[in-house]
């Protein structure tokens, strides 16, 4: 079963959840940063995104999640035909652990599924600063 909930997750969307321990213990320390490339599903799928984005964005408030960045994707100056993405997100976490800890939070859970069914494709990519 992947994190969506779902029994049947997408391994073009989800991740699962035997990712988790592995992506917690190899935190370097301090915050991380999600980049969320996604491609939407044609059929309604930037609403169902707004949905999820209504009902998880609380939930990571929770573990001090924040969403820096939420933008519209713009054909792409450096990519393979058709690569572009129809949006990038960046959600900054205090730690990896809160990361783990929002996407196995009940609430989260219950809505994940709006996720899956949203997207047809997505990155999902921890990013850390050089800067220290």
């Amino acid at each position: 079963m992947g994190v969506t909930g779902s029994a049947l997750p997408n391994p073009m969307v989800d991740f699962a959840e035997d990712d988790l321990p592995g992506f917690a213990a190899a935190d370097p320390g301090g915050p991380v940063c999600m980049l969320n490339l996604v491609r939407f599903h044609p059929a309604g799928g930037r609403e169902l995104f707004a949905r999820y984005g209504e009902a998880v964005l609380p939930v990571g408030a929770r573990y001090g999640a924040e969403l820096v960045y939420f933008g519209d994707g713009a054909v792409p100056l450096v990519s393979g035909a058709g690569r572009g993405w129809d949006a990038v997100l960046i959600v900054r976490y205090p730690s990896r652990q809160a990361f783990v800890d929002t996407v196995t939070d009940p609430d989260y859970l219950a809505a994940a599924h709006l996720r899956t069914e949203a997207l047809v494709e997505a990155v999902l990519q921890p990013t850390t600063s050089v800067a220290g």
